[in-house]
This record gives structure tokens, C-alpha cells and sequence, in this order.
């Protein structure tokens, strides 16, 4: 019996570390720019633990069971009659109850912060989107406009979205953040920047026969490169 356990055990944690392996050796997000994704990531690797955990165990028994008690081809024999376990019934659904209530309260806590007002005040950032373009507007510096996404960095932005036409979804990627842009309404979402460079802004909705070309250049530069920027400099 004690053989049996070491083996089982011996055999979950081989799956465990090939199935750690392949989530950590392959590129499965995108770069993290922004401290709003860097939450989100922390709940895909949460939630990635635990399916490993999970995965492992179930694939553990499902082969060692195949493995240890399969029959001859020919034994058409009834098995003994089994009546079950309670508590290992209690266990096995108590267990996936907690993970799913934990899975649950991280991302509730992820999303308010996510979606909090820092203590300085935001920058605003007004986008319009449009078949097949978006546009940006910047209410505190005479509502300059353009079709260029530029952030200073470490600087909260507010961004407020609209549509002059149809529902669109405004995305930057290496953002984490997402939100759709509904004519008539305003959504709006909050993303802090990380990393200097350049990103792209796409549409996360379908919008039309154009909507694989509504892209847009963001960047992130420096505070003083953004005052320039935003003086026409």
C-alpha cells in the first residue's frame, strides 16, 4: 500500500513539473508594461497553480489506476461492489470550493484596484472611436488631439471611451487593460505605464470589414518628452 502512495505521488509530481515547464518556457501573455497588468498576471499564475495542481493529481490517478489495476483482455468478470468513501467524497468537493472562492476573492481584489483613482490626479485621456480609427483627445492640455496614444510614464491615466458609430473595444496589449467603447455611454478605465517604448492600440471587438486595420500607434515616453509632446514641440 505504501509502495503504491510513493508511486502515485512520484508520478503527480513528474506531470506537475512537465505541465510547470511548459507554462514557464513558453510566451503565453504579452509583455507586462503597466501596473495594472502586472495584477492581472499575478491571477493568471494563481489560477495556473492551481489548474497544475489539480490536472496533476486527477492525471496521477487516471494512470496509476489504468496502470495498476487493469484486467486481461478476456476477463469479462464483475468487479467487487464499492460503496464509495464519505469523507473522501467531503474532500474532493470542499476542496474545489474553497480554490474557486480564493480564484474568485483575488480577482475581485485585483479588479478594484485595478479600477481605483491613484492619490495624484490622473492623467485624462478622451478616446473616440470610429470605423476604422480611433482618436485621442486631452481635456487638461486645451483638449489637444491626435491619433497617436502618448503617456508619460509611472503617471495614472484616466481613459474615458466613446463611439460615434458602433461598439468598439479599446485595447493596448502590453496594457492588460481593456474596455469597449459604446456609442451614447461613457466607459471608462484606468492604466498606469511601466516601460518606455512603443505599443499598439487595436480593437478587441468586431466592427466591421475593417476591423482588423483599427490600429494605432501608443507610446510611452518621459514626463518632460510628454510636455514637449503635448506643447506641439
Amino acid at each position: 500500500m505504501r509502495r503504491g502512495i510513493v508511486q502515485l505521488v512520484a508520478l503527480g509530481v513528474v506531470i506537475a513539473v512537465l505541465l510547470t515547464l511548459v507554462a514557464l518556457l513558453f510566451k503565453w501573455l504579452p509583455s507586462s508594461a503597466s501596473v495594472e497588468f502586472n495584477r492581472i498576471q499575478d491571477v493568471y499564475w494563481f489560477a495556473t497553480a492551481i489548474a497544475i495542481g489539480i490536472f496533476s493529481l486527477v492525471s496521477a490517478v487516471v494512470i496509476f489506476s489504468v496502470w495498476k489495476w487493469r484486467v486481461p483482455l478476456d476477463d469479462d468478470a464483475d468487479g467487487p461492489p464499492i460503496h464509495g468513501h464519505t469523507g473522501l467524497e467531503i474532500v474532493w468537493t470542499a476542496v474545489p470550493a474553497v480554490l474557486v472562492i480564493a480564484i474568485g476573492i483575488v480577482s475581485a481584489v485585483v479588479l478594484a484596484k485595478n479600477g481605483e483613482a491613484g492619490s495624484t490626479p490622473p492623467l485624462q485621456v478622451n478616446v473616440i472611436g470610429q470605423q476604422f480609427t480611433w482618436k485621442f483627445v486631452y481635456p487638461g492640455y486645451g483638449n489637444k488631439t491626435s491619433g497617436e496614444l502618448v503617456l508619460p510614464i509611472h503617471r495614472q491615466t484616466k481613459f474615458t471611451m466613446t463611439s460615434v458609430d458602433v461598439i468598439h473595444s479599446f485595447w493596448v496589449p502590453n496594457f492588460g487593460q481593456k474596455m469597449d467603447a459604446v456609442p451614447g455611454i461613457k466607459t471608462t478605465i484606468y492604466v498606469t505605464p511601466t516601460r518606455l517604448g512603443n505599443y499598439q492600440v487595436v480593437c478587441a471587438e468586431l466592427c466591421g470589414l475593417g476591423h482588423a486595420t483599427m490600429r494605432a500607434k501608443a507610446r510611452v515616453v518621459t514626463q518632460g518628452q510628454f510636455v514637449s509632446w503635448v506643447k506641439g514641440k
